[in-house]
C-alpha cells in the first residue's frame, strides 16, 4: 500500500513515520508513505498558498492551484483521494477495513480557515475524525494512516486486530498480564485456569459488559446470538 498526505508542515510527521509500528511497516516494505509539501508547489512569487475568501470573512481559505497541482503530482489510476475534513462522515473500524485493501490513498490535509471549495471536485471521499475542528489536517492525517496501516496484511498479526473494539460491533474485553496480584487487586481466576471455553465465555461477558456501560448505543439494532441474549439479560438484572 501506498500512503500519499498532502500537508505545509511536513515535519509535523517526521516521528510519526519512523516510530513503533509504523516503522515497522515500512521497513517491511508493507507500506510507503509520501509525505509531499504542497507549499513546495505554488507559483506565487511570495510562495503563498492561501488568500482571502471572496465575500469577506475571517480567516484565509487554501487556494486551487498548490494543492491541485501537489495532487496531480501522486496521483495514478489507482489513487483513491481523501480530503480530510470535519464536514465528512467519522471514521469507523469498518471504513478502516475498508481502506486498507486500497493499493493507493492520498490524504489532503486542509489548514488555515479551509479549502476552496472546486477543491472537492477533484477528491473521491472526505473523511473526518469527530465532530470537532483542528488547527489542521496534519493529525487526523496521522490518525486515519495509523488504524488503516495496523490492518494492512503483514504489520501486525491478524489475531491482534480480530478482537479490537469495535471490530465486531462491541468493545474490546478487559486484558491483564504480571503481576498476578497488584495492590491487593487480583487477576480474574478464569484466565489461569487454561481452560479455553471458560475464557471465551468470560471475555464474551466482560466485552458485553463495557459496551452495555460506555457505549450502549453500539447495542441498538445488534443482532444478538442466544448466548449474548442470556448474558444481556444477566447484565441487565
Amino acid at each position: 500500500m501506498k500512503i500519499s498526505i498532502l500537508t505545509l508542515f511536513p515535519d509535523m510527521f517526521t516521528g510519526f513515520i519512523e516510530t513503533s509500528i509504523i516503522k515497522k511497516a515500512r521497513l517491511k516494505d508493507l507500506v510507503e508513505l509520501n509525505i509531499v509539501d504542497m507549499r513546495a508547489f505554488t507559483e506565487d512569487k511570495h510562495n503563498r498558498v492561501d488568500d482571502y475568501p471572496f465575500g469577506g470573512g475571517a480567516g484565509l481559505v487554501l487556494m486551487c492551484q498548490p494543492v491541485l497541482d501537489a495532487l496531480k503530482s501522486v496521483r495514478t489510476k489507482d489513487s483513491k483521494v481523501i480530503l480530510l475534513s470535519p464536514q465528512g462522515p467519522t471514521l469507523n473500524q469498518a471504513m478502516a477495513y475498508d481502506l486498507s485493501e486500497e493499493k493507493d490513498l492520498v490524504l489532503i490535509c486542509g489548514h488555515y480557515e479551509g479549502f476552496d471549495e472546486r477543491i472537492r471536485d477533484y477528491i473521491d471521499m472526505e473523511l473526518s475524525i469527530g465532530d470537532y475542528v483542528l488547527t489542521g489536517g496534519e493529525v487526523a492525517a496521522m490518525v486515519v494512516s495509523d488504524a488503516i496501516i495496523r490492518l494492512v496484511d503483514g504489520v501486525i498479526t491478524q489475531e491482534s486486530h480480530e478482537d479490537d473494539s469495535f471490530s465486531n460491533g462491541l468493545l474490546e474485553y478487559p486484558h491483564y498480564t504480571r503481576p498476578r496480584v497488584y495492590e491487593g487487586k487480583e487477576v480474574p481466576e478464569v484466565l489461569l485456569s487454561g481452560h479455553h471455553e471458560n475464557i471465551r465465555q468470560f471475555r464474551l461477558e466482560k466485552s458485553l459488559e463495557k459496551t452495555l456501560m460506555n457505549r450502549p448505543d453500539l447495542l441498538e439494532g445488534r443482532d444478538f446470538t442466544k448466548e449474548e441474549q442470556k448474558i444481556m439479560e444477566k447484565l441487565k438484572k
